[in-house]
């Protein structure tokens, strides 16, 4: 009973903390969809080169946006024609910092480090897209489906009565998009996603083994392990991260799970495995695992 009553605390403290980043990210997401010409996402995003990616790595590192906020913004530009490789990119800087995280781990953790990991996230986010747009990807799996133009897109041109009741009409297709079409597609898997998360967090044995066997040269594995089964969002993390190191951990240790573990919420591989298929889960679960353990190795060795 005790454990039951630790698990709906932490779940509803979960769903406190989330309710309003995601209906934020959901409204973006509606506003995205009817208002961004699909010219304008297939200029910046779309095309199936270097700079798209570029542009998804850079921008989601600084956007205030948590993994479950990013979610309908991502799929939203994938329908808007968006490439693989961007949106990809896009689901991995987006999360992993933000300015307020940023900020938080200057103050704790210093310069150098706030530094290293900024430039490490671009990184992953460029890898993840360059692979990405690699893949080839059925309808079926997610593949990017075309624009039809609708006989609406011309009519802003018409006369002011018309515009005015047409951009009304946009709104509240936005609003339907946003707080309707997206939650029936992506909210079961959010709502497991944050179920899981909590019984991590309620979970005495799981805490006591963090607690007491996340140092040395094993700690890298724990850290991995932990990292993709835990959630927290990237501002929140940095503290836990400080605890790890004066606990006994590395800064490479906590580099890794600083990057890892906001990547790697249970709702954004949930919602990749359905969007694009097992191939791309995979792949996503493969270089982000490699590469932010890579990250926190090279940090222990040419950083510290």
């Amino acid at each position: 009973m005790e454990f039951l009553n630790q698990f709906f605390y932490v779940f509803i403290g979960y769903i406190h903390e989330l309710w309003l980043i995601l209906a934020v990210g959901f409204l973006l997401g509606g506003l995205l969809y009817q208002f961004i010409p699909a010219a304008m996402v297939e200029r910046y995003l779309g095309a199936n080169g270097f700079r798209s990616i570029a542009f998804a790595s850079v921008v989601g590192v600084i956007l205030p946006l948590c993994c479950i906020g990013t979610l309908p913004v991502a799929l939203t530009l994938r329908r808007k024609g968006a490439s693989l490789g961007a949106v990809l990119a896009f689901l991995v800087a987006t999360p992993a910092t933000s300015v307020s995280a940023l900020i938080v781990c200057w103050k704790l953790l210093g310069f150098t480090f706030t530094v290293f990991i900024f430039f490490a996230v671009i990184l992953i986010g460029l890898v993840m897209g360059i692979i990405g747009n690699g893949m080839k990807l059925s309808p079926g799996d997610g593949a990017a489906p075309s624009q039809p133009k609708g006989c609406c897109e011309d009519s802003l041109n018409d006369d002011p009565p018309r515009q005015h009741s047409f951009f009304f009409a946009r709104i509240k297709e936005a609003l339907k998009y946003a707080f309707i079409t997206m939650p029936k597609e992506i909210g079961a898997q959010i709502l497991l996603g944050i179920a899981v998360a909590s019984l991590v967090v309620a979970s005495t044995p799981i805490q006591y083994l963090i607690q007491t066997y996340l140092t040395g040269a094993v700690g890298y594995v724990f850290v991995l392990i932990f990292g993709l089964i835990d959630y927290t969002c990237s501002t929140a993390s940095v503290p836990l991260a400080d605890a790890f190191i004066k606990s006994g951990m590395s800064q490479g240790q906590a580099l890794t799970y600083l990057i890892l573990g906001p990547i790697t919420s249970y709702s954004t591989i949930l919602v990749v495995k359905k969007q694009f298929g097992w191939k791309v889960f995979w792949m996503y679960i493969a270089v982000i695992s490699g590469m932010s353990l890579l990250a926190g190795i090279l940090y222990d060795i040419f950083i510290v």
